[in-house]
């Protein structure tokens, strides 16, 4: 399953999750947790479940849903709406570690994978190393809950940037990830009518080792999946890369271009080639 871009949409908006089908986002995320008021609850869960069925052994993009978190009133109610639903997984936000995801799939008839928002309480901080793959799409974090949850003011600098907290917090899951052997899912960029800046930030995600990334806007999918596939050059290059170890077979180190290039190299060029479907 690739997951280069992940959308977010509205479980109460019906209409929307049918236009989503075709804006060429890998996956999409039917919300029924914070883009869906309490009252309207209820009906989002019938539309989700609905436009599961309709889509049930249909191709198109990977299809999650988000349901609230396990401490919550609705989570319930949620489980009982998709249960044995046709759908790639399920976006468990809040979560806490392992324990979570085993009290989430316990509840869950099927073997659906989870994806763990795993950064949004402080005790969740404290598992991010605690993961061990076992039933999950990826891994992700988030920068706007957590804030809220410490009584801190913000998570950015004045020029975006996240402050000190939030940087270890970001490198903590990507690490976490690539530990579990599971996708690192970068966070979602706000500012959804800045794309130069979100393709800076996307860019700088890819750079650092996530392989996708979330979206709230349907204007940021191109962005996102243009920066997480890799160029015609890069994968050239990564070819290039290949073919000369297996030309000297046994070989420590090598030069191509001008530049030494050894085992680290070789493991990278084998990842991107396997991103880019080689």
């Amino acid at each position: 399953m690739r997951l280069r871009s992940l959308l977010f949409v509205p479980g109460d908006r019906p209409e929307r999750m049918e236009k989503a089908l075709g804006l060429g986002a890998d996956a999409l995320i039917l919300d029924l947790e914070d883009a869906v008021a309490a009252p309207a609850k209820s009906a989002a869960r019938a539309a989700v479940r609905a436009f599961l069925d309709a889509r049930a052994g249909m191709g198109g993009p990977a299809l999650f849903v988000r349901v609230n978190p396990l401490d919550s009133a609705f989570v319930a109610d949620d489980v009982a709406a998709i249960a044995g639903a046709g759908m790639a997984g399920v976006v468990l936000p809040k979560a806490e570690g392992r324990g979570s995801v085993a009290t989430l799939r316990a509840m869950l008839p099927g073997d659906y994978r989870i994806l763990p928002i795993a950064s949004e309480t402080a005790r969740a901080v404290f598992t991010l190393g605690d993961y061990d793959g076992e039933g999950l799409a990826g891994l992700t974090w988030g920068a706007e809950d957590l804030p809220a949850a410490i009584g801190a003011a913000t998570a950015r600098e004045a020029d975006g940037g996240y402050t000190d907290p939030y940087r270890v917090v970001r490198a903590l899951t990507l690490f976490s990830a690539h530990a579990a052997g599971v996708p690192a899912i970068e966070t979602v960029y706000p500012d959804f009518r800045d794309l130069d800046g979100l393709a800076g930030y996307a860019a700088r995600g890819r750079r650092d080792g996530f392989t996708g990334m979330m979206a709230i806007h349907p204007a940021q999918v191109p962005v996102i999946n243009t920066a997480f596939t890799p160029s015609a050059q890069e994968i050239d290059h990564a070819r290039r890369i290949v073919a000369l170890f297996d030309a000297n077979p046994g070989a420590g180190a090598l030069q191509l271009d001008g530049r030494m290039v050894d085992a680290p190299h070789l493991k990278a060029a084998r990842r991107l080639l396997a991103a880019a479907g080689e």
